[in-house]
């Protein structure tokens, strides 16, 4: 998609400290971290909402993809927490799936 950030980013068209890459997704440092490591991993593929994705080895490869980034980042043994939003209500800002994946200190407990 032609306007979409982060198609640019998995384009090579805008900069971003690159952590993994493959062919099919890319793993870079959020430039608003959450957590002293904070990585966005994305698919080259554009797909806006996680509702719009229906592929369940593209999903598992995505999964895997995060996994390896955390491994490069450094808190695949310490541990690390996977996020996604799923529209506007959930907080998803850029209508580009993406996961986070963050770590690098003790993460609190959710709900």
């Amino acid at each position: 998609m032609a306007d979409c950030i982060f198609c640019k980013i998995a384009a090579g068209e805008i900069p971003a400290k690159v952590v993994y890459e493959d062919d099919a997704f890319v793993a870079f440092e959020d430039i608003q971290k959450q957590a002293p490591v904070h990585v966005v991993v994305i698919p080259r593929q554009h797909i806006a909402r996680l509702t719009d994705l229906e592929d369940a080895v593209f999903a598992g490869k995505w999964l895997l993809a995060a996994n390896r980034a955390a491994g490069v980042a450094g808190v695949a043994e310490s541990g690390y927490r996977l996020v996604t939003n799923c529209n506007a209500d959930a907080g998803q800002e850029v209508f580009h799936i993406h996961m986070h994946v963050l770590g690098g200190h003790r993460l609190g407990r959710l709900g």
